[in-house]
């Protein structure tokens, strides 16, 4: 009988032991998952530089035949409510301000103001004058009509300016400072990169789209100007002139619509 040294005895014995672990760390390291690419199924636009990802926004906007336009803005005038869908001829959607809702609806340089009976009644004239009482009858028949607003008057080119694609993009996606990139996001359940003026945005931040094309799909002005939610990008909508049994004329300057 062959009696091993109790040096050789415990080498043998942990060779096995040895083995195991050594079996145990590769299983393990296999089952280990790596760490999920975000840019998995993306378009890629997360990995650009900020400069980069806020001019593919801005490029993916400018080729936009349409969107729909929803949030707050505010300046001097006041603080507006809009939502508007926009394309590149007009605009249909509604306007409330802090003492007034009505609606919007432009076809080509034919603007159309639809407001209820209490708008029309309660207005000032450009003249800052509250009007009479006489003026009661009238608004009761504007009320849910559409008047057509003549180019000539005061409100015109403040109220287009609400119905004008290009003018409410321009103005809304432009960032202000040194241009950061920032973190992931989701906007009505689409991923998102954020962009921002600023370390802390306060230049603005901007949310682009990491699925399909980068469109830019919400956009927070800087020092709490409004926030503005871009959706239905190149969706069609129907824009036509109302009929004449839904128009009526007002027959004087239209009252005001700030705050």
């Amino acid at each position: 009988m062959t009696f091993l040294a109790p040096a050789s005895r415990a080498r043998r014995a942990a060779l096995p032991v040895a083995l195991c672990a050594g079996l145990t760390a590769v299983l393990t390291a296999c089952g280990e998952e790596p760490p999920p690419d975000p840019d998995a199924g993306t378009n890629g636009v997360g990995k650009l530089s900020a400069t980069a990802i806020e001019s593919k926004a801005r490029a993916a906007a400018g080729g936009a035949q349409a969107v729909r336009l929803s949030g707050t803005l505010v300046s001097k005038g006041g603080t507006y409510e809009l939502n508007m869908r926009l394309n590149r001829t007009g605009a249909a959607g509604s306007v409330v301000t802090r003492t007034s809702t009505f609606e919007l609806l432009r076809v080509g340089d034919a603007l159309y103001l639809k407001a209820d009976a209490d708008f029309w009644a309660s207005g000032t004239s450009g003249e800052g004058e509250e009007r009479d009482d006489s003026g009661t009858g009238a608004a009761d028949k504007l009320d849910d009509m559409y008047v057509k607003v003549p180019e000539d008057d005061p409100s015109y080119k403040q109220l287009r300016g609400f119905t004008e694609m290009n003018v409410l993009l321009d103005g809304l996606l432009e960032l202000h400072g040194g241009i950061v990139k920032g973190d992931r996001s989701k906007v009505g359940g689409i991923r998102t990169i954020k962009v921002a003026g600023g370390p802390k945005g306060e230049g603005g931040t901007l949310d682009v789209s990491l699925e399909g094309t980068p469109y830019p799909l919400r956009f927070a002005r800087g020092g709490g100007a409004g926030v503005v939610v871009l959706s239905d990008w190149n969706k069609a909508f129907p824009l036509t002139a109302p009929s004449k049994d839904e128009t009526l004329d007002y027959g004087r300057q239209l009252p005001r619509t700030s705050d």
